[in-house]
């Protein structure tokens, strides 16, 4: 049985939300710096990749604000955390792995806040966005076991590609297809 009154319920229901929209609003200043730095060093593969998951993250954070003013809240602005500047190549990979993993253990901590309180359409909001998260952390994942495994073989073959993404601007969910 759901407890609470309706208007206690549905302020969970925003915090857990406005919690998830800081965290996107985080990664995608952490990825765009990224971004921008592996396109300065030539890795325009991986530079167009976190680009376009950046973009995935800014479609994100708007979903959860839309939620939120659905719910009469207030959407935060705050970004959850800093950005880690100057990191290695070897090492954005891993770091991005482990911001997706966290965020899919928090994602599915909200979904559970969203059913607790009654609130079918955020829990879906959920759903959707944890699928996308898991994307995101499957590709990051793939690229550092790769740089791992494969060290500087790897990102030789990677270097001096293009870092246009042209007409990609919707996202690396879009470009790998979207989800049905």
């Amino acid at each position: 049985m759901v407890q609470g009154t309706k208007e206690e319920r549905r302020a969970k229901v925003i915090e857990v939300l406005n919690q998830a929209r800081g965290m996107e609003l985080q990664a995608i200043h952490q990825y765009m710096n990224q971004h921008y730095n592996l396109d300065d060093r030539d890795f325009g593969e991986l530079a167009a990749k976190l680009k376009l998951i950046a973009i995935d993250e800014m479609r994100h954070a708007e979903m959860f604000a839309e939620r939120i003013k659905e719910l009469g809240g207030e959407p935060t602005v705050t970004p959850a955390g800093g950005v880690e500047r100057g990191q290695e190549v070897e090492v954005i990979f891993a770091f991005d792995a482990d911001t997706e993993d966290e965020a899919l253990d928090a994602y599915n901590q909200f979904l559970l806040v969203c059913r607790e309180n009654g609130d079918a359409i955020s829990m879906k909001l959920f759903e959707t966005i944890i699928e996308e998260e898991q994307a995101h952390f499957n590709y990051f994942d793939n690229v550092n076991d790769h740089i791992k495994r494969l060290g500087a073989a790897y990102l030789a073959r990677i270097a001096g590609t293009p870092a246009e993404t042209g007409t990609m601007s919707g996202g690396f969910i879009a470009a790998q297809g979207g989800f049905a």
